[in-house]
């Protein structure tokens, strides 16, 4: 097995409506989708967002497209318009997930960006 940051088997989408952040993680490749399946919980992604203290972290598993998704309470700060900082927006915050260590089986593991969107 290999670390390696989930952004390097997976892309994500984010979004937001008032204080509630949407979060997808889609696999690149079908066979990352198990290993996010089991790796990519809903406690980690409320441990990435502790700071931002979230009330409930629910997850959703999308199987047919290779994905999950998040819904993330109370961690925009209000929400765009009441949020005090420069982005309240949810499609900033993807990143924090995919930033999430994985492990990854050896021969499965991408050698460059090429072979992982494969």
């Amino acid at each position: 097995m290999l670390e390696m940051p989930l952004h390097r088997i997976a892309h994500g989408r984010a979004g937001d409506k008032g204080n509630r952040l949407n979060v997808s993680v889609i696999a690149y490749r079908e066979e990352y989708y198990p290993i996010i399946c089991q790796q990519v919980t809903t406690e980690r992604v409320r441990d990435v967002f502790a700071h931002r203290k979230p009330t409930s972290v629910m997850r959703f598993e999308l199987p047919r497209l290779w994905a999950v998704n998040f819904i993330i309470d109370d961690v925009l700060e209000g929400g765009v318009n009441d949020a005090l900082n420069l982005d309240g927006h949810g499609k900033t915050h993807s990143f924090l997930v995919l930033s999430l260590p994985v492990q990854v089986p050896e021969p499965l593991c991408p050698i460059n960006k090429e072979e992982t969107v494969k």
